[in-house]
């Protein structure tokens, strides 16, 4: 009973140590996190989930979306296109990949290729805000065929973009969002195969 005893004090002294370790290492970040957008605890924690469900950086930091069974990549691509053009962003340029891994390996290669989508007048608001959004730049949606032959959607979580820091100034938080909802949109009607 008295060993019991004892072996409960120490865990819970021990508990108590790793208690105040940790709030000394964190302390000083303390401030900083309490300036971040009121977005980003929710934005840290989906990508946390995913990363922890799936193992992969670069599945956490991305959104998908699964093609319609039956569209052709021809397909999907004239419809992002459409869309674009009715939302008045622009395509800035196409990079058919599967081509060039085709050119240097002469084998034939899955569909894969991204297309860049971009509203300069927003960039260059976004990059006098802080130079290093123009990684983010254009808005880039990669067309891609599975190792399966299913057509997927990807683009960047702009999410990180938007709430990840402390808060945009409001204009720029404002067409920050409205670049996201003309991305998304980009994606859902394409997938769907809607003009």
């Amino acid at each position: 009973m008295i060993l019991i005893r004892n072996l409960l004090a120490l865990v819970g002294l021990l508990a108590l140590i790793g208690l105040g370790v940790g709030a000394a290492w964190l302390a000083p970040y303390t401030e900083g996190i309490s300036q971040l957008d009121v977005g980003a605890r929710k934005t840290y924690l989906d990508m946390a989930r995913i990363l922890m469900e799936t193992g992969s950086a670069a599945q956490a930091t991305v959104w998908k979306v699964p093609v319609a069974e039956g569209l052709k990549p021809e397909d999907v691509e004239d419809t992002m296109r459409s869309v674009a053009n009715e939302l008045n962003i622009k395509n800035v340029g196409e990079l058919p990949l599967y081509k060039q891994v085709e050119a240097m390996t002469g084998k034939p290669f899955r569909f894969m290729k991204i297309y860049m989508f971009c509203n300069p007048l927003t960039a260059a608001k976004m990059v006098d805000y802080d130079d290093a959004f123009s990684a983010y730049l254009p808005c880039r949606i990669a067309l891609i065929e599975d190792k399966q032959g299913r057509l997927w959607l990807y683009t960047l979580n702009m999410d990180l973009m938007i709430h990840g820091g402390r808060p945009l100034p409001p204009e720029l938080a404002k067409e920050a969002r409205r670049v996201k909802s003309v991305i998304t949109e980009i994606m859902r009607r394409a997938a769907a195969g809607e003009f």
